[in-house]
């Protein structure tokens, strides 16, 4: 016979439970919404992707500028290191530039209004559609269908 304690165990953690008054659509259009944000974690990832892959090209033309001038020729050393190395990437903007001001402005906005939407919608809960998702596709009682780590 299972205890009250056991089927308490069996569900969610209380983080991951919908709060009163939260309907359907709701909980939907604020994971969708967080679905929309970890998109955006991606981009960001990708951009620092970018501005490492920039400047680690940056410093290996410098290099190759470098041997070409030791090779003796100088004409075309001369030209890629004015014309190239240390170049803005946009007017006037590094990498590193472009990478603060999306984390100053765009990602530090989104961040914001998906946090407070969850705040004033579903109580700050995060992943509640998820977690609703993973309810309705396990299999209760079964190993490795867990409701949460401690029943591991």
């Amino acid at each position: 016979m299972t205890t009250q304690d056991e089927r308490t165990r069996d569900e969610p953690a209380p983080g991951h439970h919908r709060p009163p008054g939260a309907d359907d659509r709701t909980v939907e259009a604020v994971g969708k919404l967080t679905e929309a944000l970890e998109t955006v974690e991606r981009a960001r990832g990708h951009l620092y992707s970018f501005h490492q892959l920039t400047g680690s090209a940056d410093l290996a033309l410098g290099e190759a500028v470098d041997l070409l001038a030791e090779a003796g020729h100088h004409e075309i050393a001369d030209r890629l290191r004015t014309e190239l190395v240390g170049r803005n990437i946009l007017p006037g903007r590094w990498t590193f530039q472009v990478v603060e001001e999306y984390d100053d402005g765009y990602y530090t906005e989104f961040r914001a209004a998906e946090r407070d939407t969850r705040e004033r919608l579903v109580g700050g809960r995060r992943h509640l559609f998820e977690a609703e998702m993973k309810e309705d596709r396990r299999t209760h009682g079964a190993p490795g269908h867990e409701a949460r780590p401690d029943q591991t």
